[in-house]
Formats: C-alpha cells, structure tokens, sequence
C-alpha cells in the first residue's frame, strides 16, 4: 500500500510493505503515481535492469527513487511494474515502462527531486515503512 500526503510546498510519499523488496517497489509506484494522473495508463512494454550499492537502507531507497527519476527526465521513461531485490550490499531491480507519452499519461506533480527531509526507513510490527519527501 502506498500515498501521498501534502508537505508544504513538497510532496510526501509513504508506503508500507510485508518486506523490504516490496516495500522499495511500492515506493517506486508510490512515485509514479505522484508524477502521472492515472498510473495505469502507462504499459510494462520494455525492461531496464538498475543496481545500485549502497548499505544504508534510507541512502538505498533515496538513490532508487533518484536514478527513476532521472530515467525519466533523461530518458523520458515512465515505470508501471517494479521487480526489486534489496541486498546488504543495495539493490538490484527490473524495472518495466514506457516512454512517456502526452497524448496518453497525463502528468500530475512535477516531481523536480527527491529529498533527504524526513526520509525514513523503519520496520514496524506489520512489515516495514518508508517515507521521502519529493520536491514539487
């Protein structure tokens, strides 16, 4: 489960997940649907695989959110379906999209970074929570 909470002039991601995997995947939709109207819109239609090291779990999870953003302001590639395998020694992803497409994927905020503030990585009782604040 993921959503967006308003943050003064920022936005707000949060999701929860039974694991780390899911939750790093969750937290990538969470983003995609911060950037596009109606996130179904976009198709799995071609594949790029991401690693990244790192050992710290919020670094990870900032440095995930960061390289699909930048895909998509260098490449233009929106993601529907996310495949993530978070390791001690970072992460390795699948990650599946499109280019983005005016005509079909309505953007919603335009997500210029993600940020440091208030970023968390925590297990909970029920799994595991994240939180990043993008900035708008």
């Amino acid at each position: 489960m993921h959503q967006l909470f308003e943050h003064t002039a920022d936005l707000g991601l949060r999701a929860t997940a039974p694991d780390l995997n899911a939750l790093f995947a969750e937290m990538a939709a969470c983003l995609v649907s911060a950037m596009v109207e109606d996130p179904e819109s976009v198709k799995p239609a071609r594949e790029v695989r991401i690693e990244l090291a790192g050992e710290n779990r919020e670094f990870l999870l900032f440095d995930w959110l960061k390289e699909l953003l930048l895909r998509f302001e260098t490449d233009h590639v929106l993601f529907a379906a996310f495949d993530v395998r978070v390791t001690d020694a970072g992460l390795t992803a699948t990650a599946r999209g499109e280019e983005y497409d005016p005509a079909r994927h309505v953007l919603s905020h335009e997500v210029k970074a993600i940020t440091y503030h208030e970023l968390k990585v925590e297990k909970t009782a029920d799994g595991w929570l994240a939180e990043v604040i993008v900035d708008i």
